[in-house]
């Protein structure tokens, strides 16, 4: 496996509403990740869909397996 760099990103509490923090929990535990996993894959598939270029989210070509490009 190829190395790659890796970069810790701090995120401070946002308010966000009760409906939306119920779905992103429901959503995250569906897919089996993190809610910080499903937030930043989410803003990552966002990015890659306004035509932004990057390795991967955790992982070189984790975006491509979940079929986000």
């Amino acid at each position: 496996m190829a190395k790659h760099e890796t970069a810790a990103i701090m995120l401070r509490g946002a308010r966000i509403s009760a409906d939306l923090r119920e779905v992103i929990f429901d959503q995250a535990n569906r897919a089996g990740m993190s809610v910080n996993e499903f937030v930043l894959t989410a803003a990552a598939e966002r990015l890659a869909q306004r035509g932004l270029r990057f390795a991967g989210v955790f992982e070189p070509g984790d975006l491509d397996q979940v079929g986000a490009r």
